[in-house]
């Protein structure tokens, strides 16, 4: 997601990253991933740490279309130059889907023309499963763009319900390296500050507390900004209050 925010030179936006076994949605606010406001699991342990809020889909380019059209869940995908049906394999996946579709998809053997009315049918379940799953992500506001990358990003098609525009970087299919490479290094601070006076002394510093953090964390000192600041009331102290969360953020410094 970080790596199509840079790719693209936006901040604020609907990333849909596609492989070949699935879709990965998110959302960019100023130029971070929106964090889940709920407990994550991984590997099926319940964690405490903050992450991304990611919606994941089985779309990719190795999803297996079944007789019917039915799109998945299995997938092909690590072996997809084998198996599909452009590459001279024997199973249709998404890949062939978007190929028949002239979506961008790698072209090479052609599509049985028995199998056109199954991909066709399997196009539009993808289409209607990826805008369901923009929805679920931006809560019915539609006025946001959608930046495609990954291996992948031929199956989002050029207008999708639910968002304002499609966006393909260059060198979207790379856009988990690039991330990686440009990656920030963060502080963050939680804590209640009073709602009135000293309000804002306290957010300030605070700020300089994420700041330090970060700079702790292996943050260029000289790069530091503040990148986030979220104050939500709270209506059960007996003196008016907010619960502050300040995260700041910066290049890595040299180690």
């Amino acid at each position: 997601m970080r790596g199509a925010a840079f790719l693209s030179g936006l901040t604020d936006a609907i990333i849909a990253d596609v492989g070949g076994t699935s879709t990965d949605f998110g959302v960019l606010y100023a130029g971070f991933p929106r964090e889940s406001s709920a407990g994550v699991e991984i590997g099926g342990v319940r964690t405490n740490f903050r992450m991304p809020d990611i919606l994941a889909l089985a779309l990719g380019g190795g999803t297996v279309i079944g007789p019917d059209g039915a799109v998945g869940p299995q997938s092909v995908g690590y072996r997809i130059t084998e198996k599909a049906l452009t590459f001279g394999g024997d199973t249709p996946t998404m890949t062939d889907a978007g190929a028949l579709a002239g979506r961008g998809a790698p072209t090479g053997t052609p599509v049985p023309e028995r199998l056109h009315g199954v991909l066709g049918s399997a196009v539009r379940t993808a289409d209607q499963m990826l805008a369901d799953a923009v929805d679920r992500m931006t809560l019915g506001k539609t006025d946001q763009p959608l930046i495609a990358v990954g291996g992948g990003a031929f199956l989002i098609p050029d207008a999708l319900d639910g968002v304002a525009e499609v966006i393909r970087p260059a060198h979207g299919d790379v856009a988990n390296a690039v991330g990686a490479a440009i990656a920030m290094v963060s502080g963050t601070i939680e804590t209640i500050i009073p709602a009135g006076e000293g309000r804002r002394e306290a957010i300030a510093e605070a700020s300089g507390v994420a700041g330090r953090r970060a700079v702790q964390a292996g943050a260029d000192p000289a790069g530091v900004e503040v990148v986030e600041i979220t104050e939500v009331p709270m209506s059960y102290l007996p003196e008016p209050a907010l619960r502050l969360r300040v995260k700041a953020a910066g290049p890595l410094g040299n180690l």
